[in-house]
């Protein structure tokens, strides 16, 4: 079992930068490859950013491509998603994914593999 609390979601403007992160429950976190995945009201949830387990790997939808930067830390257990350039269609809540990988390379970009997911932390990008 895999616990996961999300922080540092908030208001920003436009242009600004701001830092997400995730905390995961569990001895288990470097088996697991982690994603980043968001919802505006209205939308179904998209891919943003996945890393692999060893944190070797990382892919981006491409919206999101030399903007974001997803990176974890498999001794402190956490994931970070750094968003730069930050656009009002950036606005929605945020949830931070787990999925259990037996690769060290592999990404997980789908929402249907997730096995954990957190609750979700709100980004408002403002103009």
């Amino acid at each position: 079992q895999v616990q996961l609390v999300e922080s540092g979601g908030g208001l920003v403007q436009a242009g600004g930068s701001l830092r997400v992160s995730c905390a995961a429950s569990g001895r288990t976190f470097s088996r697991y490859a982690m994603s980043w995945f968001r919802q505006a009201p209205g939308k179904e949830r998209e891919f943003v950013a996945g890393i692999s387990r060893s944190g070797g790997t990382t892919y981006y939808a491409d919206s999101m491509k030399g903007r974001f930067t997803i990176s974890r830390d498999n001794a402190k257990n956490t994931v970070t998603l750094q968003m730069n350039s930050l656009k009002t269609e950036d606005t929605a809540v945020y949830y931070c994914a787990a999925d259990f990988a037996w690769s060290t390379t592999v990404v997980v970009t789908s929402a249907k593999n997730i096995d954990y997911w957190g609750q979700g932390t709100q980004v408002t990008v403002s103009s």
